[in-house]
């Protein structure tokens, strides 16, 4: 496989791209939503219930489509970087980085040195079983997407250093995180979450890095389009599953 030199640059350009998170540990799930025309798909290892041994099938399976995978891994360490990446990914979705020292080393444990720490292994996916690497080694630097979630009062108020570093390539808000890390329990609408939504947005904006959201409902798009997230997703392919099979009991029950 063959990282885009595009998509990086498009995110960073601030291009209006449009994801959905992926949290059903299926492969299949991950094929319908890239065919669907999404320009890029969240696959989730950080609540999603897939393993190291499910990822590789979720990748093959966005690999069949269009769509830009990223992978949330669980923890900023970086061991969880050098699997993902070693089977595929095109970016990672780091989660609850507070600090710009957070975010360094994230950035350091996706580049190869003399950029970062990750580890250099030539025969792996990533880098086309090794068919690839040179390419992949001089590059990956440039192509990899860095996506920084900002989930607490601390994030927000380190959102201009955050955003200061560079490979932090988009501020992600994990929107529910932030909501109860702030005593304001899933009030997307609340003054205190709009300030702080602003915040990074206009972070992110002064350090040409894009901002980003996962929101749950339709009616929210226009809003934090207007803030300046570009980076955004909606929904899950859980949440579509359930209301999916609650519209068809709906329509039964009612005849």
């Amino acid at each position: 496989m063959k990282l885009s030199p595009d998509f990086r640059r498009r995110a960073l350009a601030g291009e209006w791209l449009a994801g959905t998170f992926l949290n059903l540990g299926s492969p299949m799930t991950v094929e319908i939503a890239g065919l669907a025309g999404f320009d890029w798909l969240l696959i989730d290892h950080e609540h999603g219930p897939g393993g190291e041994d499910l990822l590789l099938h979720q990748l093959h399976a966005a690999a069949a489509t269009p769509a830009f995978p990223v992978v949330r891994i669980a923890h900023n360490e970086p061991a969880r970087f050098k699997r993902v990446l070693d089977a595929g990914a095109s970016g990672v979705m780091v989660p609850y980085v507070n600090t710009a020292a957070e975010a360094r080393a994230a950035v350091s444990a996706m580049r190869y040195p003399p950029h970062g720490t990750r580890g250099v292994a030539k025969f792996n996916r990533g880098a086309g079983f090794g068919g690839d690497f040179e390419e992949y080694y001089l590059h990956a630097h440039e192509r990899l997407l860095g996506v920084i979630q900002i989930e607490t009062p601390e994030a927000v108020a380190n959102a201009e250093a955050i955003a200061a570093v560079d490979g932090a390539d988009v501020l992600f808000v994990g929107p529910t995180d932030l909501s109860y890390n702030l005593g304001i329990r899933d009030q997307l609408e609340h003054p205190e979450f709009t300030a702080a939504l602003r915040h990074v947005a206009a972070a992110a904006r002064r350090h040409g890095k894009a901002a980003g959201i996962l929101v749950h409902q339709p009616a929210l798009v226009p809003k934090v389009r207007d803030m300046g997230y570009t980076f955004t997703a909606l929904g899950t392919d859980g949440g579509a599953a359930r209301a999916g099979l609650l519209g068809f009991l709906a329509g039964l029950r009612a005849t």
